[in-house]
């Protein structure tokens, strides 16, 4: 089975991230007001980028790992049992690595 499609879907939205990642991290490192109380309100906003940040960096990291499955032909095969991952599944999560059976017993 081809995978082009998830695979462009993946990398497109790699580069999403990697543009957001990079925005974010101009704002944190941007400077720092002088008064006391706008420093401490900006600090507040950049605990939220840097959560945002965190949570680019997994999704990344999850999106890497599929388009490594799509290049060694594991895509589309659940990591933990290695039956076929729903075409559904891979429409709505495209580096979804388990089949919804798995990865209901990994929630649990």
């Amino acid at each position: 089975m081809s995978w082009d499609r998830q695979k462009a879907i993946l990398e497109r939205r790699l580069r999403e991230l990697d543009a957001r990642l990079g925005e974010i991290e101009t704002s944190l490192d941007a400077p720092r007001p002088q008064d006391w109380a706008d420093s401490a309100t900006e600090r507040e906003g950049d605990e939220v980028l840097e959560e945002l940040g965190v949570q680019g960096l997994r999704e990344i990291g999850q999106i890497r790992a599929a388009l490594g499955r799509i290049a060694s032909g594991d895509y589309g095969d659940c990591a933990r049992c290695g039956a076929p991952i729903a075409p559904g599944r891979l429409e709505l999560v495209p580096e979804a690595p388990l089949c919804a059976d798995c990865a209901g017993r990994k929630a649990t």
